[in-house]
C-alpha cells in the first residue's frame, strides 16, 4: 500500500514546476504540523494565556488571513509572484520563530496576525502559479497532490510535535517551535528554482491609446480609460464567480464541522468511546491521501465538476443525518454509524475540494488570475471562521434538529455549485458549436 501510494505520488510529480511545489510544500508542512499540535497548549500552559484570550488570537489570525488573501491576489498581477511567494514565506517563518520569544497576550496577538496574513497570502501567490503554469487539466491535479502532501507532511510534524507533548518542558515547545520556522526557511531553497514563466500574465485586449486634439497622448483620459479596462476583469464584476465563491464557503464549514461538532458530539452525545474521535480524524486524513488525486481527475471539465458537487452535497447531508442518528443507541451500534457517516463526510470533502478547484481555476479571468484565486481563498477564511459559529447555533444548541439544518444547508449548497457548473458547461458548449453553425449558414 506504502509503495503503491509512493508510486503513485512519484509519477503525479513530473512536471518540473510541480515537483519544485511539492518539495516545498513537503518540508514547509512540517513545521505547520508541529504548529498545530503545539500552539494552542503552548499558548495556555507555557505563556499562561486564558481560553478566551487564545480565541481572540486564533480569530484575529484568521481574519488577517482573510484581508491578505484579498490583497495578495491582488499583488500578484501586478508583480512577479515568484518574488511575492519567496517574501511571504520568509515572513510567516519569522513570524513562527517568534512564537518562541512571546510573553504576553499583546505580543501573541501581533504575531499570531502576522503568521495569519502573510501564511495565506503565500497560499494565494501558489495557486496564481498552479492557475499560469498549468494547463486546465493540470491545475487541479496539481493542487490535489500539493493538499495530499500537506496532508503527509502535517501528520509528520504532528508527530514531532507530541514530543514537546511528552517531554512538558518550556524550552520543548519553544525550540519546536524554532523548528517549525526554520523548516519554512527551508522551503525556500527548492522556491528559487521556479522558473520565470510563472510570472507570465495574460494581456487584457488591447486598448488604443487617446489623443488630445493637437495630437499629443491625453494622460487623464488614458489613465480612466486603463481603470475601467482593468475593471472589466474584476472578479467583484463577476457574478457567477462571487456566488460560486459564496457557495464553496459555505460548504467549506464542513471543515468546522469535522473539527468540532463531531468530537463534541461523539462525547458528549453517544454511548462510543472518546477514542472514536481520534480514528475519526485518522480515517479522514487516510481517505484524503489515497483518494484526493484520483477522484480530482477531469474535474477541470464542467459537467465532471457538476457531477463530483452533487454527489459531495448527498454525501454530506446524509453523513449529518447519521451523525445525528448515533445519539442515544447502544455503543456497538454507534461507533459503526459513525465511522459511516466519517467515510461520508471524507469522501464528500475530497470531492467538494476537487469541484471547487476546478471551477475556481476555470471559470476565473485569466487576466486576473491571483485577484480571483485570492477572492476564492478569502471565502473558504470567511467560511472556516463562521464555522465553529454555526456548529454552536446547530448541533450544540439544537441537537437532532441542528443536524438536520446542517444537513439542508450542505445539500443546497453542493446543488448550487452543480447548478452553476452544469449552465457553464451549456455555455462552453454552445460557444464551442457557434463556428460550426455559422460555418453551416454560410455554406
Amino acid at each position: 500500500m506504502t509503495r503503491s501510494l509512493t508510486a503513485r505520488l512519484a509519477a503525479s510529480v513530473a512536471d518540473p514546476i510541480l515537483r519544485i511545489l511539492v518539495t516545498a510544500t513537503l518540508i514547509s508542512r512540517v513545521g505547520r504540523g508541529i504548529f498545530l499540535a503545539v500552539t494552542v497548549l503552548y499558548f495556555t500552559l507555557i505563556v499562561g494565556l486564558s481560553a478566551g484570550e487564545v480565541a481572540v488570537i486564533l480569530a484575529a489570525s484568521s481574519a488577517a488571513g482573510v484581508l491578505a488573501s484579498f490583497a495578495s491576489g491582488w499583488l500578484a498581477d501586478r508583480f512577479p509572484v515568484r518574488r511575492l511567494l519567496l517574501a511571504f514565506t520568509a515572513l510567516e517563518a519569522l513570524g513562527l520563530i517568534c512564537y518562541a520569544l512571546i510573553g504576553d497576550f499583546g505580543t501573541a496577538l501581533a504575531i499570531a496576525i502576522v503568521v495569519g496574513a502573510f501564511g495565506q497570502a503565500a497560499n494565494t501567490s501558489r495557486m496564481a502559479i498552479l492557475a499560469r503554469a498549468f494547463a486546465p487539466e493540470g491545475r487541479v491535479h496539481a493542487r490535489a497532490v500539493l493538499r495530499t502532501v500537506t496532508n503527509l507532511a502535517i501528520a509528520v510534524g504532528s508527530g514531532v510535535g507530541a514530543i514537546a507533548l511528552a517531554i512538558g518542558t518550556a524550552d520543548a515547545y519553544r525550540w519546536l517551535l524554532v523548528i517549525a520556522g526554520i523548516s519554512y526557511l527551508l522551503a525556500l531553497v527548492r522556491l528559487v528554482r521556479l522558473p520565470a514563466s510563472v510570472d507570465e500574465i495574460p494581456a487584457g485586449e488591447p486598448v488604443e491609446p487617446l489623443r488630445t486634439e493637437t495630437g499629443s497622448l491625453d494622460a487623464v483620459a488614458n489613465r480612466r480609460a486603463a481603470r475601467r479596462a482593468a475593471a472589466v476583469h474584476s472578479p467583484w464584476r463577476d457574478p457567477r464567480y462571487l456566488l460560486l465563491t459564496a457557495l464553496c464557503a459555505v460548504f467549506g464549514m464542513q471543515f468546522g464541522v469535522g473539527e468540532l461538532a463531531v468530537p463534541l458530539w461523539i462525547t458528549q452525545q453517544t454511548e462510543a468511546s472518546e477514542v472514536l474521535v481520534a480514528a475519526v480524524l485518522i480515517l479522514n486524513t487516510v481517505v484524503v491521501i489515497c483518494f484526493q488525486v484520483p477522484l480530482s481527475r477531469g474535474t477541470h471539465d464542467f459537467r465532471v465538476a457538476g457531477r463530483a458537487a452533487g454527489i459531495a452535497a448527498w454525501l454530506m447531508a446524509g453523513a449529518c443525518v447519521v451523525y445525528a442518528l448515533a445519539a442515544g443507541i447502544p455503543a456497538w451500534i454507534a461507533i459503526i454509524a459513525i465511522i459511516l457517516a466519517a467515510l461520508g463526510h471524507a469522501f464528500a470533502e475530497v470531492l467538494s475540494q476537487a469541484s471547487g478547484w476546478g471551477l475556481s481555476f476555470e471559470l476565473a479571468d485569466p487576466v486576473r488570475m491571483g485577484t480571483y484565486q485570492g477572492l476564492f481563498g478569502a471565502g473558504y477564511s470567511i467560511g472556516a471562521m463562521a464555522a465553529p459559529l454555526v456548529v454552536a447555533g446547530t448541533t450544540e444548541s439544537m441537537g437532532f434538529a441542528g443536524w438536520m439544518l446542517l444537513a439542508a444547508v450542505f445539500l443546497a449548497s453542493g446543488l448550487g455549485i452543480r447548478a452553476i457548473a452544469r449552465r457553464a458547461a451549456r455555455t462552453a458548449e454552445r460557444v464551442a458549436d457557434a463556428p460550426a453553425v455559422a460555418a453551416s449558414i454560410t455554406g
